[in-house]
């Protein structure tokens, strides 16, 4: 067998065991300890990043989600054998696309409004993200957003 360094992979002998399947030369290697260590590294940034993405606003929904959610309360009263979603759903994408203009401007308004809220609280998320209120050593994130639903 072969002894000496794998150069491409960065590989010495010492960590890799040639070994002979179906007449072809295979390397099984060990892990070190540099990839765990480089492994955890990768994991606390991505804990950090996920504790930053908690506390960032969430986006409001559309227009066409404040009407299904009205929608949805008056087709389950008139239609209670109904169970299936797919048939509410499909119900009211009927009937948004039947709809005037006039008639969705209630829907648009609580849109907008909302959007609204949701862009000064995301300013003010971006300016503390700024700030640097997010350092990596900051252990008390508070994991409650205005617009957690």
């Amino acid at each position: 067998m072969a002894t000496g360094r794998i150069t491409r992979s960065g590989i010495s002998s010492s960590a890799a065991t040639p070994t002979k399947t179906n007449g072809k030369l295979a390397v099984t290697v060990q892990s070190g300890r540099k990839r765990k260590s480089a492994r955890k590294v990768k994991t606390t940034t991505k804990k950090i990043a996920a504790k930053m993405d908690a506390l960032k606003p969430k986006k409001p929904p559309t227009a066409f989600f404040y009407f299904l959610e009205d929608f949805r309360k008056e087709y389950q009263e008139q239609n209670p054998d109904v169970k299936s979603m797919r048939d509410v759903g499909k119900a009211c994408g009927e009937k948004w696309k039947t709809m005037t203009y006039e008639e969705k401007v209630h829907y648009y308004d609580i849109a907008t409004e909302k959007r609204a809220d949701f862009d000064t609280a995301m300013a003010d998320f971006i300016k503390r993200k700024e700030n640097g209120e997010f350092d990596e050593d900051d252990s008390d994130f508070d994991d409650d957003s205005e617009f957690d639903g």
